[in-house]
């Protein structure tokens, strides 16, 4: 079995999808996010006990970032030249 050479601890700080406010409302609003831009909207003004808004501090760590649950980084393999690169590498 092939390990990778350090295991880091993979941490997720926000795994709930950010929906968008008043999607659950209403039919026509879809629940993608979108900023909510409006002069008045408590989401955008972040009052307690609303929805949260992404922001940079939810991003993850860059070293464990794309890292699958087994340690390795998932990689298409196209051709045999991407697979010498992967030995090499190795």
């Amino acid at each position: 079995m092939v390990t990778p050479l350090k295991k880091h601890t993979i941490v997720k700080k926000h795994t709930a999808t950010f929906k968008r406010h008043q999607s659950d409302r209403y039919k026509t609003v879809k629940e993608s996010w979108r900023k909510p831009k409006g002069i008045d909207n408590r989401v955008r003004r972040r009052f307690k006990g609303q929805i949260a808004m992404p922001k940079i501090g939810y991003g993850n760590n860059k070293l464990t970032r794309h890292l699958m649950p087994s340690g390795f980084k998932k990689f298409v393999v196209a051709n045999i030249a991407e697979l010498n690169l992967l030995l090499m590498h190795n």
